[in-house]
């Protein structure tokens, strides 16, 4: 993607199901589960770096022991520093002497030594970016089973609803955030059932060093997350650890945030993406599971797994902005989908060249669109197949070996064009110069387009601003003097906030949005952008459950043809000389590509939540009223 918006943030989970002997004896370190979590982090940096930390949780230590240990981090290069910290405390007991692969001493003396683990990598998508936003969070207490450490990917839309709701049980949260809000829901049905199940044993006539294990042993974590839950509007994947031992990951209803588990008789591993775990701890695409929609992945301290039903599953909404730009690109089906994204709009752009090979060059805008234009040059040949067969057959033989040479060695063009630099170091704080900067993240390889003859394709993953495209790609790929540019997004428009993982909650930064605004004032039709407004006004105050999303009529009155060429309009710099054409991908063909993963709302404005609904009236109310602010 030429335009850099933040991904979804990380998990990855770790139980050992062996003691710490065990993996000395058969891998040669008792830091088997140590190692697996630093892998499945930095095999995951892609979705995040704004911060990272890491908790371990021992669970059979004497009283008067730390038993859970964090460490987290804001550092430039935070998985990096995370795991120095980690590590300092087994090197200065080496320069002392200590052995430190003595199972034991590690267990008793270093801080991460222990059967659970539970990895985080954020980007920030509510509060600044301090070490306070960083997860894992905690919740202590003195009773090992009533602490509670959370780390997810996740955005809830009612985090303000949530948040009355503690208030009202008599809670004092420490900060407004969705954070806070899940972590203290969360802990305060964690506090009733520890109570309810003290009663209970209480009543049947154990001593209170009796019931601790009691409690332990059958806390109904299924139960916790039902209630915690109930009223959570958006998308989560949520891994959670307790004190004594258990562990849980939950996914929302919808499938909106993605989760996937391995578990053997040694280990049990989460973590966001599958080809990570496969990668990881390597075995094949079909041994990680995925945990289904509104079903929790619950490891009990004695290594019971089981998937339990939490919420009620709704039609599922898997995130299409995984499929196509986010998730790692070795994944299996990831990859498949992305070819295809590419291959199914190859027809439209040679409808557009007017399948003129010889005076067209095809290329990509690094990195990210790589897979799709392999899938865009496929479906180009399979064209040219049919083409070459036809043209052969119409000869019925009499044809020269010249001319048959020249019919079956036409192929398209392929060159790299767009060369992504080193990223430059923003040192430079005025803004004439930085804008500079940006222009020159991109090169091009000069010599490969013949002036004002050749046509140059070149295709991303999605346009979201524009920016990129405007002040940096489209500006030097014009210096190379194309009779035409055609830029091509593998994704449609995007035209909606998203409020559920993906930074993009101001319609202002969509290019789309903001041709259609043009559009309407070109044809004198400002009353639409008055009466959208009004209607969201008067909705401001409902419930989420009533609100409309109004915001679809900006975009009525016009083709998305229409709005592509206005986009191209706006985002051709004055200094190039050559024509710009714009090309999106079709809903249609989106859903044909990805049809397991059809969570479109910022395409379609279709929510998959209440919440939805009511965060993209909000951020129109704030485009109209000028307010620079978070519209959830």
């Amino acid at each position: 993607m030429s335009d850099p918006i933040k991904h979804e943030c990380g998990i990855a989970l770790i139980r050992l199901l062996k003691p710490l002997s065990y993996y000395k004896e058969k891998y040669g370190t008792w830091k088997y589960g140590l190692n697996k979590l630093y892998l499945l982090m930095e095999k995951q940096h892609n979705r995040g770096q704004d911060g990272a930390g890491m908790v371990c949780v021992k669970d059979h230590l004497e009283p008067g022991s730390s038993y859970i240990n964090r460490y987290r981090s804001i550092a430039q290069n935070p998985i990096i520093d995370v795991f120095d910290h980690v590590n300092k405390p087994l090197k200065k007991a080496l320069r002392k002497g200590i052995d430190v692969e003595n199972c034991d001493w590690a267990y008793e003396h270093y801080p991460f030594a222990g059967e659970l683990y539970l990895g985080h990598l954020r980007y920030g998508t509510f509060g600044k970016n301090s070490i306070d936003y960083v997860h894992p969070v905690m919740r202590q207490n003195n009773w090992k089973s009533r602490n509670l450490v959370l780390a997810g990917n996740f955005n809830l839309t009612n985090t303000e609803e949530l948040f009355k709701v503690l208030v009202g049980l008599g809670q004092h949260p420490k900060a407004y955030s969705d954070t806070v809000t899940a972590l203290e829901k969360l802990g305060h049905f964690l506090d009733e059932e520890n109570q309810f199940l003290f009663r209970k044993y209480k009543n049947e006539g154990y001593r209170n060093n009796e019931i601790s294990p009691l409690i332990e042993k059958n806390l109904d974590i299924q139960n916790i997350l039902e209630r915690a839950t109930k009223d959570w509007d958006g998308g989560y994947a949520m891994a959670g650890l307790i004190g004594h031992g258990d562990a849980f990951v939950v996914r929302d209803p919808w499938g909106i945030r993605p989760a996937h588990y391995y578990q053997d008789d040694e280990i049990v591993v989460v973590a966001s993406e599958r080809p990570v775990i496969q990668t990881v701890m390597n075995v094949s695409w079909e041994k990680v599971k995925e945990i289904n929609p509104g079903e929790a992945l619950i490891i009990k301290k004695k290594g019971q797994v089981s998937s339990e039903m939490i919420r009620v599953p709704h039609k599922r909404k898997s995130c299409s902005f995984e499929r196509i730009y986010f998730s790692r690109g070795s994944d299996r089906n990831i990859y498949r989908e992305r070819k295809e994204l590419g291959r199914l709009i190859s027809p439209a752009i040679l409808k557009t060249i007017d399948y003129n090979f010889g005076d067209t060059v095809f290329s990509y805008i690094p990195n990210t669109s790589e897979t799709a234009f392999y899938g865009m040059i496929e479906g180009i040949r399979e064209y040219l197949t049919d083409w070459k067969i036809e043209q052969l057959k119409e000869k019925n033989g009499n044809i020269s070996n010249e001319e048959i040479k020249e019919i079956i060695s036409l192929e398209p063009r392929v060159e790299k064009i767009a060369i992504k630099d080193a990223k430059l170091r923003t040192f430079i704080t005025d803004d004439a110069s930085r804008e500079d900067l940006v222009a020159h993240v991109y090169d091009v390889t000069y010599g490969v387009v013949r002036n004002f003859v050749d046509t140059l394709v070149v295709i991303d993953d999605s346009i979201v601003r524009g920016t990129t495209l405007k002040n940096s790609i489209l500006r030097i790929l014009g210096r190379l003097l194309p009779k035409k540019i055609i830029v091509i997004s593998s994704a449609p428009q995007i035209r909606y906030p998203d409020c559920y993982g993906i930074d993009m909650a101001r319609l202002d930064n969509f290019i789309a949005f903001n041709a259609a605004i043009e559009l309407l004032k070109q044809h004198k039709m400002e009353h639409v952008i008055t009466e959208v407004y009004n209607k969201c006004k008067e909705q401001e105050n409902l419930p989420k459950e009533e609100i409309v999303n109004y915001v679809r009529e900006i975009y009525r009155s016009f083709s998305p043809e229409q709005i592509s060429a206005k986009i191209a309009e706006l985002l051709k710099p004055e200094e190039c000389k050559s024509e710009v054409e714009i090309i999106y991908q079709s809903i249609e063909n989106l859903h044909a590509a990805c049809p397991n993963d059809n969570g479109d709302w910022y395409f379609t404005g279709n929510y998959p939540t209440p919440g939805g609904n009511k965060v993209v009236n909000s951020s129109f109310i704030n485009y109209v009223e000028g307010k620079n602010k978070r519209a959830y």
